[in-house]
């Protein structure tokens, strides 16, 4: 299952691990993405709260994680190419976090709801 933030971050979820990156239509916004900011493996990640930045030829923005809890491991791969983002967002996660609490995933938008959220913000 997938869920998303409306800030455009998204957590695929297996059992207890959290698969965090930003969604495709964030990559579109952003354009070429020139560099990720990751957070170390160890390091604690709170819901709502930014835990590194994602940065293109066009803006920067930071990145809001979806759920508490440890990451457990960064992307290595983005860091001598982040333009992976772009070619496949959904499977260039930035940080897996192991969820320190899976009931925060009920506060998150579901694939249907984001997408009627990526449309308003079209209009």
């Amino acid at each position: 299952m997938i869920y998303y933030l409306p800030t455009h971050e998204y957590a695929r979820v297996e059992g207890n691990i959290a698969y965090v990156g930003i969604s495709e239509y964030a990559a579109r916004q952003l354009g070429n993405v020139v560099y990720v900011d990751m957070p170390e493996v160890g390091d604690d990640v709170e819901a709502g709260e930014d835990f590194g930045a994602i940065e293109s030829v066009k803006a920067a923005s930071d990145l809001f994680a979806p759920v508490s809890g440890a990451v457990v491991e960064v992307n290595e791969h983005l860091i001598d190419n982040p333009r992976l983002v772009n070619e496949n967002p959904m499977e260039n996660w930035i940080v897996k976090i192991e969820m320190s609490d899976p009931a925060e995933l009920e506060s998150l938008m579901d694939e249907a709801a984001y997408k009627a959220h990526c449309e308003s913000e079209n209009h």
